[in-house]
């Protein structure tokens, strides 16, 4: 019996240290390919070993990279990148626990309704809905200048209504569409199911009022649910490419993972394949160390199902 689980230890420790090594292999020839002239990638014999190009290739991506949109330099790229996921972070995870609270706590007509109507947006991807989001965002005040003129304001008080603000190549307009979640608000909904009732009891006794039970109870308690959609949100930030292509055009406002693409086509006669390996490497690091630094409570909130 011992010899037996001793077998299947081995096996299974086997297993994954060759799953290891297969997810990490595509990344070591990225490295091995970072370290390289384009001509040794373009010969037909892929490099096995890094090359003597490695300060040279991330010295030119951290500093001033050739793109087709022009140069900029890998650190601003990663800034707006950074500054994209940490709001739809922070923004997805404050309207998903708000709207899930309301939805749990309170006792409102119509309340499943909307909740089943959250739901229904799981259907509804970005790429679905970006044309009217993209509309919104270029002109904000559309839909308010629409209903002013239906409801005829304009003729009654003699003005002409034209609100213009647009969020086009701004670190909002790159934010805002996407804060609202379904998934997250789902997962704190079903978190908040499980509270036990007698905490909600003991903190009307002690005279909480909704925001402090909220703030003093929930929160704490969400602690491990918080983390684990830290990390998933914040790499579904970070990796956006389709919304920053379309609502930016300024190059300062270009992002890590729309870098990668325009250095592919920078240049004229072959890819830079040196620099984009060395580019996607660091694009690479930012959401490694999310999820290292959040690992624990990533997994603890994914798998601790406990009242």
């Amino acid at each position: 019996m011992v010899g037996r689980n001793r077998v299947i230890d081995v096996a299974a420790h086997a297993i994954l240290i060759l799953g290891v090594l297969l997810t990490l292999f595509p990344v070591y020839i990225a490295f091995v390919a970072s370290t390289h002239p384009p001509e040794n990638l373009m010969g037909g014999r892929f490099p096995l070993l890094p090359g003597d190009q490695l300060t040279a290739n991330y010295g030119r991506v951290l500093l001033e990279p050739r793109t087709s949109a022009g140069r900029i330099s890998a650190i601003n790229m990663m800034g707006n990148s950074f500054i994209m996921a940490v709001g739809i972070t922070v923004g997805k995870i404050f309207v998903s626990f708000l709207a899930a609270f309301a939805i749990v706590y309170f006792r409102f007509r119509g309340r499943m309704f909307f909740f089943f109507l959250i739901l229904i947006t799981l259907m509804l991807p970005v790429e679905v809905r970006i044309v009217p989001t993209y509309d919104v965002v270029a002109n904000v005040f559309s839909p308010l200048n629409t209903l002013l003129r239906a409801l005829r304001l304009d003729a009654l008080l003699g003005i002409e209504f034209n609100l213009r603000l647009s969020l086009l190549n701004t670190h909002a307009g790159l934010i805002l569409p996407l804060i609202a979640s379904a998934t997250a608000t789902f997962l704190f909904r079903q978190f908040f199911q499980t509270v036990p009732d007698e905490l909600v009891d003991a903190a009307q006794l002690d005279g909480a009022s909704p925001m402090q039970f909220m703030t003093f109870i929930l929160l704490p308690l969400s602690r491990t649910n918080l983390a684990a959609l830290c990390v998933i949100l914040f790499v579904y930030g970070w990796n956006q490419y389709l919304w920053p292509l379309l609502v930016t055009t300024q190059q300062r406002y270009q992002t890590i993972v729309m870098g990668i693409q325009r250095m592919v086509n920078a240049a004229e006669s072959q890819p830079l394949w040196g620099e984009t390996m060395a580019l996607a490497l660091l694009a690479l690091l930012p959401p490694v160390i999310v999820v290292v630094a959040l690992q624990r409570l990533f997994l603890k909130g994914l798998v601790d199902t406990e009242k």
